[in-house]
């Protein structure tokens, strides 16, 4: 009995050793998890696309225009006003003739028969001889330029067209008032037949606050009649081109009394500034080339009836005197007399 005791705590104690050794054994086996940390953030990238290289896309070139066909040039004589003109024009057509009727050799008529019997689409006439001459006998159309009043020779019709003869009025008035902030009220003088003429420089005048005084005249003496009343109640004075109101000598007295007066005149002639003039507005010869060319393109197309009757012009040619602008003005009244005789 004795020795079945000591067996049973043997195998007692051998059991707790062998328990011990599987719990030590499982510990070794299996190890301990890693602590838990946060949970990473999940960023999910959205799909690219594959693109196929796309080759470089070449600049479309715009059309060249058509050429133009055989066109007439004829100046009423060779002065720069007029030769300018046809230079820079002759850079815009392919075949051209030009005729000068200033040359005593050969008279107008045999000049426009000549040119009649040409393979001629077209006449440009630059000064009003020129156009009176080619829209009298021509048979072809006729685009005239360099022309002021043409009203008065009935230029326009089915088939002439005329190009402005002066710089635009509004961009005349914004170099004037850019040249001399101080203008704010000018005057001019002008024949009959200008309405619309008129109605625009006001219109251009208003735009930039300005008070432009106009008065209507029949002759080179009203004219000087009227701009003798006009200049003390003005700080600017507008000449245009009307050469029926207008002469040489009235022209010397009305410049020689603005500047009396210290009253700066605005002119469209560059060469007038060494008269006593202070701003010169002026076309410019290429700006007149592509107004013509461009009426040439248009009848050349068939489309002549939807050209306008005068293409206006989109350049300015601004010189000045600056010894005559820069010179103190003298005091004028704030509101200038109306008188009878204005007509505005």
């Amino acid at each position: 009995m004795r020795k079945i005791r000591a067996t049973t705590f043997g195998l007692a104690r051998y059991a707790t050793v062998i328990a011990a050794l599987v719990l030590s054994a499982c510990a070794t086996l299996a190890p301990e998890p890693e602590p838990i940390g946060e949970e990473p953030e999940i960023v999910i990238e959205p799909s690219v696309a594959t693109v196929e290289p796309r080759p470089p896309v070449k600049p479309i070139k715009p059309p060249e225009p058509p050429k133009l066909l055989p066109v007439a040039i004829v100046l009423t004589n060779s002065q720069p006003a007029y030769a300018d003109v046809a230079r820079e024009l002759e850079q815009h057509l392919v075949e051209f003739d030009t005729y000068d009727l200033s040359d005593n050799s050969a008279p107008p008529v045999t000049v426009l028969r000549s040119i009649n019997d040409s393979d001629a689409s077209a006449i440009v006439a630059i000064g009003m001889r020129a156009a009176q001459s080619a829209i009298a006998m021509a048979g072809v159309p006729v685009v005239f330029s360099q022309v002021f009043n043409y009203q008065d020779h009935d230029l326009l019709g089915d088939s002439s067209r005329g190009i402005s003869p002066l710089a635009p009025l509004d961009a005349q008035i914004v170099a004037w008032k850019k040249m001399d902030p101080t203008v704010s009220r000018i005057g001019a003088i002008i024949g009959e037949g200008h309405d619309d003429l008129i109605a625009e420089a006001q219109v251009a005048a208003a735009r930039h606050e300005i008070e432009l005084r106009v008065q209507i005249a029949h002759s080179d003496q009203e004219t000087l009649y009227y701009f003798k009343r006009m200049i003390r109640d003005i700080d600017g004075y507008w000449l245009f081109p009307d050469n029926r109101i207008l002469s040489p000598r009235v022209l010397e007295q009305m410049l020689d009394e603005a500047n009396r007066q210290r009253v700066p005149v605005g002119v469209p002639n560059e060469s007038m500034l060494k008269m006593g003039a202070a701003i010169s507005m002026s076309t410019v010869a290429s700006d007149i080339a592509v107004a013509i060319a461009k009426v040439l393109r248009e009848i050349q197309a068939g489309k002549l009836e939807q050209v306008a009757p005068v293409t206006p012009l989109t350049e300015i040619r601004v010189a000045i005197n600056g010894e005559l602008l820069n010179r103190p003005a003298v005091a004028r009244t704030a509101k200038p007399k109306v008188s009878q005789d204005s007509d505005q």
